[in-house]
């Protein structure tokens, strides 16, 4: 390896390219998107307890509205810590620690059968899943060539649209299953037993993780050159079949000091920080956090950290809630065409039926075991209708990069969310469910696609966990609001929501394209 090409490209994109492309990719590729698919299941995964627990909890809309802002308020908390973690302890150590965490305490919950306690679990679950979903993209990423990265990044998006179809499969198995067991005041139901099975895979997914190495990309900024090495080397004979022995860069060390590979700011890295003993550690490390957080609010990343935390408040505001509340309102169409048949009726006239009168909620004596079967159905028709959008990417992002998607994404889901004031029945109404998730989810993968590559190495996760506490905050109190004013003041929850998309789009138009850039 000479200077000449040195000269040409980052030390790191030729030493991950000469590990070639093969068999380890794939391999990564699928556990990564098993776990983005896992995200889509326990993100979304409270919108079918919202019905089925209603009775057990006795929930009005705004406590419903409180069960999906809880989560959130995980995530929200979660992403800044998360993201400390990882550029402490590395990309697949926090991944562990959050599969961990979102598992065991979902895992818990479906056992609860009180209110606060199922609220604090699902809280905990949050905190978690903050964590995979902040770092999944950067440690996926920092394994690939720079010629496969965005294309292998898009992929994600077809893995969370199988979690969005698995989801409403799984619950329309088991929760209108006749499964109730009591023993004095605890009582295990068929949405128990949902929440049971789908909290698993992250526990099965973390210990799957624990065969994978560290990313060397991360291990080479941090200045583990032989750790960084031997990873590469694995990467080689797996992908190859050669021993190690011909991977054919011998010495990382080498080539960082004749080129100086490691960033200035990456000096002042948390990985040296890892170990915490005394309260002046303790500070030291606060500092560290700080500076690096400073570090992105200054040129030249000022102008990329504010457009991609203000685009994320936009865009995960309105996802997170719409998503969690889809179901909700399919089962309040279907109790108001059940009552009403023939009768056309807006998204916004049909939760008349669940306005308290004298204290009590309007429910048809239903309780939310018995979601309708059109419920589940069509909920599993928006996850289908991800599959284009989820396959146009990965094939066409190569041509017209990601940025075209982010845009395009944005503008199309705001029109679609302006379009629900003027739906008059369920099948109008999940037409335009069908298109804004297949767009809006298209964007929250792209716009993690485009932060991958827009921030350095010892800056990525950083920025990735600001963008996302700006975006949890924005779903935390979206769902809050969605759960007070969907009753009462539904046309203002349409303009709020319409208008963040609009004005994300806008400012996506300002960011620089990332075609093919280097992770350096």
């Amino acid at each position: 390896m000479g200077l000449d090409f040195l000269e040409n490209g980052s030390i790191f994109e030729h030493a991950i390219t000469c590990a070639e492309f093969g068999k380890f990719h794939y391999y990564l590729l699928v556990l990564s998107g098993l776990i983005y698919a896992n995200c889509a299941i326990s993100i979304t995964i409270i919108s079918f307890v919202l019905p089925s627990a209603q009775c057990d909890f006795d929930l009005s809309s705004s406590d419903k509205g409180l069960l999906n802002a809880v989560p959130l308020l995980g995530m929200f908390l979660g992403s800044y810590f998360w993201g400390c973690l990882a550029e402490m302890h590395g990309r697949k150590n926090a991944l562990i620690g959050a599969l961990l965490l979102d598992g065991i305490f979902s895992l818990i919950s479906s056992f609860l059968t009180f209110f606060w306690p199922f609220l604090f679990c699902r809280f905990f679950s949050g905190f978690g899943v903050a964590g995979y979903l902040g770092i999944l993209f950067s440690y996926l990423g920092e394994f690939q060539p720079k010629i496969y990265r965005e294309k292998v990044l898009s992929w994600l998006e077809t893995f969370w649209t199988l979690g969005a179809i698995a989801l409403p499969l799984i619950a329309w198995g088991i929760i209108p299953l006749t499964i109730e067991y009591r023993y004095d005041i605890f009582k295990y139901s068929s949405w128990n037993v949902f929440l049971t099975l789908c909290s698993l895979p992250s526990i099965f997914l973390a210990l799957w993780l624990t065969q994978f190495p560290e990313s060397p990309k991360f291990l080479l900024e941090c200045g583990e050159y032989e750790e960084a090495l031997k990873c590469l080397k694995q990467i080689y004979m797996e992908n190859t079949g050669e021993p190690g022995d011909s991977y054919p860069v011998r010495s990382l060390i080498e080539n960082e000091v004749r080129c100086s590979i490691v960033s200035i700011q990456s000096k002042r890295s948390l990985r040296s920080m890892k170990t915490v003993k005394t309260p002046k550690d303790l500070r030291n490390l606060l500092k560290e956090i700080w500076y690096q957080t400073k570090e992105m609010f200054k040129p030249p990343h000022l102008k990329n950290t504010v457009l991609t935390c203000l685009i994320q408040l936009g865009l995960s505001s309105t996802y997170y809630t719409m998503m969690l509340w889809f179901p909700e309102l399919f089962n309040r169409f279907e109790h108001f065409e059940h009552e009403q048949p023939g009768k056309d009726t807006s998204v916004c006239q049909v939760s008349s039926v669940y306005i308290k009168t004298n204290g009590n909620l309007n429910l048809n004596d239903s309780c939310g075991s018995s979601i309708g079967h059109s419920v589940y159905l069509h909920t599993l028709w928006i996850g289908i209708a991800c599959i284009p959008t989820s396959l146009w990417m990965p094939l066409c992002v190569h041509r017209l990069g990601a940025k075209f998607f982010l845009v395009i994404s944005l503008f199309v889901s705001g029109v679609v969310i302006a379009a629900l004031n003027f739906v008059r029945n369920s099948l109008q109404n999940l037409i335009l469910s069908c298109l804004f998730e297949a767009f809006t989810s298209l964007g929250i993968s792209v716009l993690m696609c485009i932060m991958v590559e827009l921030f350095p190495t010892n800056m990525r996760i950083m920025a990735a966990a600001a963008s996302a506490t700006f975006g949890r905050l924005g779903s935390l109190l979206a769902n809050i609001l969605f759960g007070l004013l969907i009753d009462s003041h539904c046309i203002l929850i349409i303009i709020i929501f319409s208008s963040f998309l609009i004005i994300s789009g806008m400012l996506s138009l300002a960011l620089p394209n990332t075609k093919h850039k280097d992770l350096d």
